[in-house]
């Protein structure tokens, strides 16, 4: 109706019967078989801000917060703290609220900072407190840490961190550097599970020239849980002078190298044990 020719005669007559339509709950595909308008972009711009009635609206997760960005907006927020109040995404914030009309200022520049940063540190403060509880119950799954648990980790870490032997130079020793405590006393644990005493451990720091070897000493002795008495004489790293240093301060305490001495027997059943790791492995991918 009201058009001739393929032609809308009168726009703006047709603009008032479809936002009359519209405000009495009809969708878009209702108007349109209504009044005959098949041009979607034309339908469109004949309800252009009516709100789509709420029968059409189909309830997602989003919609408790599309209503609370819409009352903060009302209430003179910007969409930046919008964002970080509701912790959603900008293009969102401006999808739900565009039809509100924009706010007078209720804060000078330098309060909106403020607020900007107080709601950043939120969402910070509330970003570290999940990633806690992540690892929380991740360390839960592993409390229980059984011999044949620790044997194959051991396998596995000494692969990725050990030395080892190339075809071209057979040395078959079991020599393991780390700079991660942990690692470290994982690395130990399997080794005392293995039944290699602690008398055949031989401990060395590798440390820059820099840093106070003794203090480092005194640290991985503490960790090993040996005295470093036994510790001996450090590795030192030469300074090169076109190089920014990162591991510098009171945290940084070198490497520990842990080397087990007459272990060619035991390098050559690490090589065994992982090569029986990677044939499991490799059968599961068939």
């Amino acid at each position: 109706m009201a058009h001739s020719s393929g032609k809308y005669a009168d726009f703006e007559a047709l603009r008032e019967q479809a936002v009359t339509l519209r405000r009495q709950g009809y969708s878009l595909r209702q108007i349109r078989d209504e009044l005959k308008i098949y041009n979607n972009d034309i339908l469109t711009r004949l309800v252009r801000g009516e709100p789509a009635p709420e029968w059409t609206k189909r309830p997602n997760a989003k919609d408790d917060l599309r209503e609370k960005a819409r009352e903060l907006r009302r209430q003179g927020w910007t969409y930046d703290r919008i964002q970080l109040e509701l912790g959603c995404s900008r293009s969102s914030v401006s999808l739900w609220v565009r039809d509100l009309p924009r706010p007078e200022p209720r804060y000078t520049p330098e309060e909106q900072r403020a607020l900007m940063t107080e709601g950043l540190k939120r969402r910070r403060a509330a970003d570290q407190e999940k990633r806690r509880q992540s690892k929380l119950a991740a360390r839960r799954e592993a409390q229980e840490l059984s011999d044949r648990d620790l044997f194959l980790a051991g396998v596995a870490l000494y692969w990725a961190e050990g030395s080892k032997s190339k075809p071209y130079d057979r040395r078959e020793r079991a020599v393991f550097v780390n700079s991660d405590p942990g690692v470290i006393q994982v690395y130990l644990a399997w080794l005392d599970l293995l039944g290699v005493s602690r008398d055949r451990l031989r401990f060395r720091v590798l440390i820059h020239e820099s840093a106070d070897v003794d203090a480092a000493q005194r640290y991985w002795a503490d960790i090993s849980d040996v005295d470093s008495s036994v510790f001996q004489k450090a590795t030192l790293k030469k300074h090169n002078p076109r190089t920014v240093r990162k591991n510098t301060g009171d945290d940084y305490h070198g490497c520990l190298v842990v080397s087990v001495s007459q272990s060619a027997d035991l390098y050559n059943r690490i090589e065994g044990w992982w090569g029986g790791i990677v044939a499991q492995a490799q059968a599961r991918l068939r």
